[in-house]
C-alpha cells in the first residue's frame, strides 16, 4: 500500500469543517487526549498519521451506527475487548 498522510493544514481543515474541539478530534482517532491530537496539527514537525488511525476515525465518520456495530462485533468475535462512547 501506498500513503502519504495529511498534513497539518488538512487535519485543521478537517477540523474546523466538523467544528469540533481539538478533545473532540482526537476522540474520533483515537488519539489519547486534545495535547496528543496537537501533535499531528502543529509544531515545527507534526506527528504523521498512520493509516490505521486515520482509517478508523475516517471509518467513524461515514459508517451508520449500524455499520459501525458490525465492525466492532466482527473485532470482539476475533478476540478484541473494545467500547466506544
Amino acid at each position: 500500500m501506498k500513503y502519504t498522510a495529511p498534513t497539518a493544514e488538512d487535519f485543521q481543515r478537517l477540523k474546523n469543517e466538523l467544528g469540533h474541539t481539538g478533545e473532540q478530534m482526537a476522540e474520533l482517532f483515537a488519539v489519547a487526549g486534545g495535547q496528543q491530537w496537537r501533535k499531528y496539527t502543529g509544531g515545527v514537525t507534526p506527528r504523521e498519521m498512520s493509516p490505521q488511525m486515520l482509517f478508523f476515525g475516517a471509518a467513524r465518520l461515514v459508517l451508520s451506527d449500524d455499520e459501525l456495530k458490525r465492525v466492532l462485533a466482527k473485532m470482539r468475535e476475533i478476540g478484541a475487548q473494545i467500547e466506544i462512547d
